[in-house]
């Protein structure tokens, strides 16, 4: 159990540990990681060097977990004197942070020292991550880099350079560490066995000569012109075969069953070459002159000058039996050459091949190999030393988005979450997410309970693109609504054209709950008078119609009005005495309140706005940050409130500077009419007037009247 003493520190409605000594980060693994505030988080997509998050990512997979967070806080552990240095964000690591009593620090420290001399500045007591942003550089300054390549640069001895680059064209090259192309031991094996293998085929050559070798120097040409024709020999005399076994089959088989009509013909043209070699028939031999199909004359003229003229001299035709029998004499020649063994080395030559065979270069490209090897441990060092100065410089800031969320709620500094900032509709709102889905985010995100706005961002000048998910925290939304434009900055200070393209509807603020009752009866009254001004419209326009109609058709007789019915009456002064006694009753107990009626008042807006006002605040308590960066590939494991207090930080409204002065006299405003203010006094007056009355008892006797 561990003994160390945690302290904790409340936000967003949840208990956060304080990461701030070098203890709280020895113990760190001691710590439940039930009260981490994230347990997974992507490596990319937001605020934090992408190198730092892919060396900590140790299994590759996208994503950095609780125990890969432990693992590079142990190296640092391990490295650094005061671990706790690293929480403050460090620029460049001092040579004097590096701990020298252990095999990691004092690997770190070497190998740190090398890369400043590398660099020029060996007197340099610091190490940035610009001194190691060309890592392949510095590799590529270091002849031997330990990654077990070597590449014509390792070398001064030309003839390994020469040799190395043999066996790069013959079996291809690997990328070493400075990417060059080089060669590996098994390249070499690779190589060397291919020589091998060439030396042995080419000296069964030597034993094998009068086999191989049936017309001395001849033999490599006409096996060549033999090879190049034999198949289409072989389907002449098949031809002609047929044809003497049926000679009804005479006609398919001059024409090869090829279809000639409409074919631009040409000596070498595809249709030409699939023709027989000549006429077929019965039992003759192949004209070796004239006769021959002209897409074939010239390979056929080279088998008889390399092939035939050395074996059956100089005839002018050549019989079945004779052509069977050249076959023969070239067949072990043929096969010998058609599978030659060391394919890949055939380019070298023989004679260079034997010399590298009976030469020491193997055995020395070796050496040079075995000496790369044993730079191993060093070259990796300067990886640990990269590795090592981005914890220092990084590690802290992604614990304060991890571990606890102080960088958020902090507000000293923007949460590597957070992209950038969005100005619109007099507005700007901080909690801005870059997100690859907009409607697939949007189903996770709406549990959030906060308004939402996804905004898509280009940026003209070079083409920079990205979709951003909004907070809308304080303010309304009177104003907001998909198609408006706005501008987004991102964490560099670039600027892109914004667009809403997408909203998710819940409360903003307090404000706007408790106009919302009054905003939505002026609505409804606007509503209720542009539906009436539409019927009035349509009513006398069809009453226009009719009195037009009615003046061209004969006056139809009146018949009397009937009586109004003393039913009628009645109901009518019941209905406006009940109304009255209402509107009396209401006055009535308003003035009865004396000189408590402004708190009459206010208990009369509380009852219009009060329950919107507490549902908005219900729904405000509730915002959560966790679904918002579920929705973006976080795994987050806790409830990360946006209270009111808190939302209105995240959303600045337009404000007049402080000290400003505003002239209130607008020349274009609308110019106030007077008969409002009558008809408004005249209605006050009889509501008096009625309110008198029913007070001292005599609306009854004006009733009845």
């Amino acid at each position: 159990m561990s003994t160390h003493r945690w302290q904790f520190f409340v936000a967003g409605g949840v208990n956060q540990v304080r990461l701030e000594t070098a203890d709280d980060l020895l113990h760190l693994h001691e710590l439940d990681p039930k009260l981490w505030v994230a347990l997974s988080c992507p490596v990319r997509g937001h605020a934090m060097d992408e190198r730092t998050m892919a060396l900590i990512d140790t299994d590759n997979d996208g994503r950095v977990r609780v125990a890969e967070i432990l693992a590079a806080v142990d190296l640092v552990l391990r490295t650094i004197r005061n671990p706790a240095e690293i929480l403050a964000d460090p620029v460049a690591l001092p040579l004097s942070s590096v701990r020298d009593d252990t095999p990691e620090g004092r690997a770190v420290l070497v190998s740190a020292k090398g890369i400043l001399a590398s660099l020029g500045r060996a007197a340099a007591t610091e190490i940035r991550i610009a001194d190691l942003a060309d890592v392949p550089g510095i590799f590529a300054r270091m002849p031997l880099n330990g990654d077990g390549i070597v590449h014509p640069g390792a070398t001064g001895e030309e003839d390994l350079k020469r040799l190395i680059g043999e066996i790069i064209a013959a079996v291809g090259a690997e990328k070493d560490r400075s990417g060059e192309d080089g060669v590996s031991l098994t390249k070499v094996e690779q190589f060397f066995a291919a020589c091998t293998e060439f030396a042995a085929w080419e000296a069964r050559g030597v034993d094998e000569k009068e086999e191989l070798y049936p017309l001395a120097a001849g033999t490599d040409a006409a096996v060549a012109a033999l090879v190049a024709v034999a198949s289409k020999v072989d389907d002449y005399f098949a031809r002609c075969r047929l044809v003497a076994f049926d000679s009804r089959r005479l006609e398919g088989a001059e024409a090869g069953d090829v279809k000639l009509d409409g074919v631009e013909l040409s000596g070498d043209c595809r249709e030409a070459a699939a023709l027989p070699l000549a006429r077929v028939v019965a039992g003759a031999p192949l004209p070796l002159t004239g006769g021959v199909n002209p897409a074939w004359a010239d390979r056929i003229e080279a088998l008889r000058k390399a092939t035939i003229q050395p074996v059956l001299g100089d005839v002018p035709t050549l019989q079945e039996g004779d052509w069977v029998k050249l076959k023969a004499r070239l067949d072990g020649a043929s096969s010998w050459r058609a599978t030659p063994r060391g394919a890949s080395v055939t380019n070298l030559g023989a004679t260079r091949i034997r010399a590298l065979l009976e030469g020491d270069h193997k055995a020395r490209l070796l050496a040079l190999i075995a000496a790369d090897e044993a730079r191993r441990p060093e070259a990796e060092e300067v990886g640990r030393v990269d590795q090592t100065v981005r914890y220092y410089a990084h590690l802290g800031r992604l614990l304060r988005n991890f571990v606890n969320f102080s960088a958020f709620y902090g507000r000293r500094e923007k949460a590597i979450f957070q992209a950038g900032t969005a100005y619109f509709d007099q507005r700007s709102c901080d909690l801005a997410l870059r997100v690859e889905d907009p409607g697939r985010h949007a189903l996770m995100a709406a549990f959030a309970g906060a308004y939402l706005v996804y905004l898509d961002c280009v940026r003209r000048s070079d083409a920079r693109q990205m979709t951003v998910c909004v907070a809308v925290t304080d303010g309304d939304s009177d104003n907001l609504m998909v198609g408006r434009n706005g501008l987004f900055y991102d964490r560099e200070g670039r600027d892109y054209d914004a667009h809403i393209t997408k909203i998710v509807d819940n409360p903003i603020s307090l404000r706007q709950a408790a106009w919302n009752p009054y905003k939505k009866f002026i609505r409804m009254v606007e509503e209720m008078v542009a539906k009436r001004a539409a019927a009035a419209d349509a009513q006398s326009t069809a009453s226009l119609g009719t009195a037009a109609e009615a003046t061209a058709a004969p006056v139809p007789v009146t018949p009397p009005k009937k009586p109004i019915d003393i039913g009628t009456v009645a109901a009518i002064g019941v209905a406006v005495g009940g109304i009255s006694a209402a509107l009396g009753a209401l006055l009535q107990g308003f003035f009865g309140l004396g000189m408590w009626m402004p708190v009459g008042l206010l208990g009369l807006l509380l009852l219009i706005s009060g329950p919107s006002v507490i549902i908005a605040a219900l729904k405000l308590r509730r915002r959560n940050l966790g679904p918002i960066l579920d929705a973006d590939g976080w795994a987050v494991n806790t409830q990360a409130r946006i209270n009111i207090p808190f939302g209105q930080s995240l959303t600045a409204l337009a404000e007049l500077p402080a000290g400003s002065s505003r002239d209130l006299r607008d020349p274009f405003a609308q110019k106030p009419k007077r008969w409002p203010y009558v008809v408004a006094l005249l209605v006050i007056g009889v509501a008096a007037v009625i309110t008198a009355l029913i007070l001292t008892g005599r609306a009854g006797f004006l009733m009845q009247k």
